[in-house]
């Protein structure tokens, strides 16, 4: 398995991952190709960071990551020096091997590289009784907490994806989670 850095020659197969790993819960999403490769196009920047995971030739996860200032998705209260871990994709049957770690030391590296204090993310709030729920449903937040992350207490964002069964899009409330790096 190789971590690493992408340049943009891999962005349709991140685009193509994101649909379908965002489809499971807690994200349920009904991806669109045209969308996730037009959102994509931010992580062109230089101070941006798109990481891969390789088995093979075959990409089988992603994470991506932008100086919080420069994310038009969301204002957040002093972004300076904040550094906003996007979002950290991977295929079910390669969870468990240390990939996420790696996800998260490529981009907190790349954060200490630009001057960033802090990193942070946000994550999907979804009810325990959301009729889509699995029985077996859990959250990463042992992980976040164990790579030294911590909610935001009354710190949200608000994003709008079509859920799957759904015949619009709705509004999405995520969870801002955050360390000192």
């Amino acid at each position: 398995m190789i971590v690493r850095r992408l340049d943009g020659a891999h962005l349709d197969d991140v685009a193509r991952l994101r649909i379908a790993v965002f489809r499971d819960w807690p994200y349920i999403y009904d991806g669109d190709l045209d969308y996730e490769r037009e959102y994509l196009r931010s992580y062109a920047d230089p101070r941006a960071i798109v990481v891969g995971a390789f088995d093979g030739d075959r990409i089988v996860g992603a994470a991506t990551g932008m100086p919080m200032e420069d994310a038009e998705d969301f204002a957040f209260e002093n972004p300076e020096g904040v550094f906003y871990c996007a979002e950290s994709v991977l295929l079910p049957e390669y969870r468990g091997r240390g990939i996420g770690h790696r996800f998260f030391d490529l981009r907190e590296d790349h954060a200490r590289a630009l001057g960033m204090t802090r990193s942070a993310f946000c994550s999907v709030i979804r009810p325990e009784d959301h009729p889509l729920r699995p029985t077996n449903a859990r959250t990463n937040d042992a992980f976040w907490r164990a790579r030294g992350y911590a909610p935001m207490p009354g710190v949200t964002a608000t994003f709008h994806w079509r859920d799957i069964g759904d015949d619009r899009e709705t509004d999405k409330q995520l969870q801002f989670w955050i360390r000192t790096l």
